[in-house]
């Protein structure tokens, strides 16, 4: 048998695609220490290293764009327009390499979150493509309009050619894959002890005073950090670094620790729509304050979903930016079910991984 190999293509839009599908790479590297897991995507090794402890290779490529955003809650879709215009102009350049380096890596297997052209390249060397996602980019891009409807059908045409699609919670009904599992929440497991962050980062405040506040790989624009100045017996937690210094603020500059490591500290997480936030959030059961962002389709896929599973409080992004921050002093609203969500999306689709690598021969 050859040497087995997970191709892990990934979206280049934020940070929680990245987040997610590491933590199912890690997960796969844990169940069977002898596959080589190779991370497709362009974003910063220090995010990877932080999910993933063991060796692995990293593979800079972009198949994809996303949506490109100057923060987390603002869009250009002109300049999203322009390069997913450049990337369909690419495509058999692009699919004629990425299939190259597949077969000369011995790779038995694409896991991708979720560039659509991951299929065809796969295809291409007639190997499997299994993906993982709650969304596909054309559920994004086609109420957009125009152009973009065209680019939503191109983007579907693709994921028809994927073999396998494990879907997220929270998600939209993915038409356009043949074939679905689905599967519980993924995301990262708290790292240090919570005696251990206290000490470390001198945090004293109760639990039920304690706030992480988090806007992804993107931040945002505008953060009211000035409301913190009225709970001065509060702790907040940020990992902004732009954010101002405040005696009740911890900033975490430290690039081996995520949020998730923080959130058991926490009474809350403050945080823009986003699957990976909710998804950790919710593996652990802290509640979550979530703004409205009903120009994104996920947006409100999302947001409707959190009121269902958890614990919630939701404001619009005017209340936010300008409320002050009275919320904090409301309990959060119970979920409107009982259902309770998979905690073990990760081992659920690492497990399938492993299963077929198995009696993978290259």
């Amino acid at each position: 048998m050859g040497k087995r190999s997970l191709y892990v293509s990934i979206t280049n839009h934020g940070f929680g695609h990245t987040t997610r599908a590491t933590s199912v790479a890690a997960t796969v590297k844990q169940l069977a220490p002898d596959i080589d897991i190779i991370l497709a995507t362009t974003a910063p090794r220090w995010l990877l290293e932080s999910y993933f402890s063991e060796s692995f290779t990293h593979r800079e490529i972009a198949l994809d764009i996303g949506v490109i955003q100057p923060d987390s809650l603002t869009m250009d879709k002109t300049a999203t327009l322009a390069a997913l215009q450049e990337i369909q102009q690419k495509e058999a350049v692009l699919v004629e390499t990425e299939a190259a380096f597949l077969k000369a890596a011995n790779v038995g297997l694409v896991l991708a979150d979720i560039p659509p052209l991951a299929a065809k390249v796969a295809k291409t060397v007639r190997i499997p493509c299994w993906m993982m996602s709650n969304f596909g980019w054309d559920f994004i891009y086609r109420p957009w309009g125009g152009e973009f409807i065209e680019i939503a059908d191109w983007i579907a045409d693709c994921f028809a050619q994927c073999d396998r699609l494990f879907r997220l919670p929270f998600h939209e009904p993915m038409s356009a894959f043949p074939s679905i599992t689905d599967v519980g929440l993924t995301g990262g497991t708290p790292k240090l002890s919570e005696d251990e962050l206290r000490s470390r980062f001198q945090l004293s405040a109760p639990r039920a005073k304690t706030i992480l506040l988090t806007f992804g790989g993107l931040g945002l624009a505008k953060i009211p950090y000035e409301n913190l100045k009225r709970f001065s017996d509060w702790q907040f937690i940020t990992f902004d670094r732009a954010a101002p210094d405040l005696p009740n603020l911890c900033k975490v500059s430290d690039l081996a620790l995520r949020p998730v490591d923080f959130m058991p500290l926490c009474d809350r997480v403050v945080s823009k729509p986003g699957f990976s936030t909710f998804s950790e959030a919710c593996r652990l059961d802290i509640p979550i304050v979530t703004v409205t962002r009903d120009d994104f389709a996920e947006g409100p896929v999302l947001v409707n979903a959190l009121k269902d599973h958890s614990y919630h409080q939701v404001m619009t992004p005017k209340e936010f930016a300008e409320g002050s921050w009275d919320f904090l002093k409301d309990a959060p609203v119970p979920p409107r079910t009982n259902q309770r969500l998979s905690q073990q999306g990760n081992e659920e689709i690492g497990r399938a991984i492993v299963d077929f690598l198995k009696n993978f021969t290259g």
